[in-house]
């Protein structure tokens, strides 16, 4: 894999930051933040490839609820690529979104919202820290919820237009329990196709959770492994804040 498409995962869909109930899974959800609230989280990921490990950390996230159903959304990593003797660090991609919720949840049906974002180029794609353009991530996610147990997933399409690299579909869905007040733990399968002209679609399974210290103070961990297609070995790991 080349520099200039190692980088592309950096702020591609296997390590896509994500708001709400996604963190610190890859599948995202529906689910805004409320009208009036803040999310923020500080945060590392981890890719490991053949020939390539790339880093997304510190890396911040913040969101707010601007409207009835609808969150606004930023993140701003450092990014880090290593491959052979040659690691590189600096400003990755800023994650620009806006999550819009317009089926709420019923008793019989699942709430549903879109989640676009645009991957600003801030990255030195010429050091392999960015995309070295403007792209794009446009998804449709559902969410069911019932007793401790809650279920979400759904698919997209990424648009981008980089030399190197490709436009892709993704997917995946995940299912979560709350297993007290404190612990929920979950699991995914996720899958995304060939992200560069010489890479590999991928499936991934991934398990993770988070340990609420407080109402407003998490822990959240996950890490995860390719099932079929192109080796990644995953993690993530974050503190979380809501106010």
């Amino acid at each position: 894999m080349s520099v200039r498409c190692a980088a592309a995962v950096v702020g591609g869909a296997l390590l896509a930051s994500v708001a709400a109930a996604g963190p610190p899974f890859l599948t995202d959800d529906p689910e805004p933040v409320e009208l009036g609230h803040f999310e923020a989280y500080l945060f590392s990921t981890w890719d490991a490839q053949p020939g390539a490990t790339s880093i997304q950390g510190p890396a911040v996230e913040f969101n707010v609820g601007a409207a009835p159903g609808l969150q606004l959304h930023l993140v701003v990593p450092l990014a880090t690529l290593t491959g052979g003797v040659r690691t590189t660090h600096g400003l990755g991609d800023v994650e620009l979104g806006a999550k819009y919720r317009f089926v709420e949840e019923t008793d019989r049906m699942p709430q549903v919202g879109t989640f676009p974002m645009l991957e600003l180029p801030t990255g030195d794609a010429d050091r392999g820290l960015g995309n070295g353009r403007l792209w794009a991530r446009l998804p449709i996610w559902a969410q069911k919820s019932w007793g401790p147990w809650t279920t979400y997933g759904g698919v997209g399409y990424a648009i981008n237009r980089a030399p190197g690299a490709r436009s892709f579909p993704f997917a995946g869905w995940l299912l979560q329990r709350d297993l007290s007040r404190h612990l929920t733990l979950g699991g995914e399968v996720f899958a995304q196709g060939a992200d560069s002209a010489d890479g590999r679609s991928a499936v991934l399974l991934n398990g993770g959770g988070y340990y609420n210290f407080t109402h407003g103070f998490s822990l959240l961990f996950s890490a995860g492994r390719t099932l079929q297609g192109e080796p990644h070995t995953v993690a993530y790991v974050g503190l979380y804040w809501t106010w």
